[in-house]
């Protein structure tokens, strides 16, 4: 007989693979696929984002939320493309850091813009974290891409400076720039650097 987290391995195990099949599948039909998702909510609220791992160069587009309820097989996908690149370490993604990353791409692109986030540092394991604060005094000792609350992304074809004025307008959380690198966001206090 297997216990609970057997279960939820096996769930996780099985919408991951179900998200990487998806994002697979050509364009024209992960298209279709989306506006399928958007006419069964009747065209409301439906949130999608797409991603560019830019270190295991890994690329997914998702639905996370539809009219106000968070898709699970969504979230997993994009737990997964924002995972800890050098241990491999997943954690769940604040759903809130996502919906600040789609009013982000919705001001600073538009709502139906192609953009797509390319991700310099998702979630951050411990040992990544103070990996991380032993080459750079930057590396914050509870970061929080420790839990799942921050990232460190750039918006395809978005100037980082107009990326910058976009997530400080929204006063949704932290905002730091670094120099036409990154810019980082998250879910914690409002502030920034």
């Amino acid at each position: 007989m297997k216990g609970p987290l057997d279960l939820s391995r096996r769930r996780l195990c099985v919408s991951a693979l179900a998200a990487a099949a998806a994002s697979l599948l050509p364009k024209p039909l992960q298209a279709s696929l989306e506006k399928l998702a958007r006419e069964s909510a009747g065209e409301k609220d439906v949130r999608a984002l797409a991603f560019h791992n830019t270190h295991t160069n890994e690329r997914i587009e998702s639905v996370y939320c539809i009219a106000g309820r968070y898709q699970e097989s969504g979230l997993t996908a994009i737990d997964w493309i924002l995972r800890d690149h050098r241990t491999g370490d997943v954690q769940r993604i604040d759903p809130q850091l996502l919906d600040l990353m789609h009013l982000l791409k919705v001001q600073a692109a538009g709502a139906d813009s192609p953009a797509v986030y390319e991700i310099v540092s998702g979630y951050r394991s411990p040992r990544s974290n103070e990996l991380l604060r032993t080459r750079s005094g930057a590396v914050a000792r509870h970061s929080l891409h420790l839990k799942g609350m921050a990232a460190d992304v750039r918006l395809t074809g978005v100037p980082l400076r107009r990326l910058h004025a976009a997530a400080l307008d929204l006063r949704r959380g932290g905002v730091g720039y670094y120099t036409d690198q990154f810019l980082h966001v998250d879910t914690g206090r409002v502030r920034s650097w």
